[in-house]
């Protein structure tokens, strides 16, 4: 089988699954697994895929995705070219299991899948707490993008012992401004924005923002990086996210 990935989050999954070898392209912000994806070709980034490209190496499948807003127009295109597409649009932590088990079953490795997600289950087990202190996941700086309800982005907090103050938000993500994140209460923002090394997170930046002085995450220095690799991709390296939320939430506690 010939597959194009077209996100970082379909790549790892497909390499999660045994299955790294039928990777024929990849999109140019997949960087997981670097020995599997260094030689293959690249064929733009996730916004700006190369859907004639795509076309020309005649895929069995290709992986899409809709977690970013116009991802619509990729998908579309690489439909009226008429290439096979899957796409995956998560809005949970159990659509992300249930996509793993979508692309699993897709590249007949179903039993392959399910493994993985059991593997998943295990290693992110529900922290028992009798008080969950509000987090902010920072998507992006300025403005302030945070995950809302229906992102996995909730629910492996929730996991992590958690709770993300904007859940009640009935959409993906939720801009966020000072009177809002003053009335949320927040004590831990975790930096994970999107498209950013994690060495190029900066503190610094949370704290000079106007008003946000008084929100008890700034006043008590409780900023902590983690990558986006590990928060923002829908896929099994959600787990390593989970652990080092787990870590930062318990010393809260």
């Amino acid at each position: 089988m010939r597959v194009v990935s077209h996100t970082c989050s379909n790549t790892e999954i497909v390499c999660a699954l045994g299955c790294a070898s039928a990777l024929v392209a990849v999109d140019a912000d997949s960087d997981f697994p670097p020995d599997v994806v260094a030689p293959l070709p690249k064929l733009g980034r996730d916004l700006a895929l190369d859907t004639a490209a795509v076309a020309r190496l005649r895929p069995d499948l290709v992986l899409s995705s809709l977690t970013l807003p116009g991802h619509e127009a990729i998908v579309g295109e690489l439909q009226q070219r008429g290439l096979p597409t899957l796409v995956c649009d998560p809005t949970s932590l159990e659509d992300v299991y249930r996509d793993i088990l979508r692309i699993a079953a897709a590249l007949s490795v179903f039993d392959r899948g399910r493994t993985l997600v059991e593997k998943m289950r295990a290693a992110m087990p529900p922290v028992p707490t009798t008080r969950r202190p509000p987090v902010l996941i920072e998507w992006w700086p300025k403005p302030v993008i945070a995950p809302a309800r229906r992102s996995w982005a909730s629910d492996v907090v929730r996991l992590a012992g958690g709770v993300n103050p904007f859940v009640d938000t009935d959409l993906k993500s939720v801009q966020v401004d000072a009177d809002r994140a003053r009335q949320a209460n927040i004590e831990l923002i975790v930096l994970s924005w999107c498209g950013v090394k994690v060495e190029k997170y900066r503190a610094d930046v949370v704290g000079r923002r106007d008003g946000w002085q008084e929100i008890p995450a700034v006043e008590r220095g409780r900023i902590v990086p983690i990558s986006e690799t590990y928060l923002g991709r829908p896929g099994p390296r959600l787990v390593e996210g989970y652990r080092l939320l787990r870590e930062s939430i318990a010393a809260l506690i």
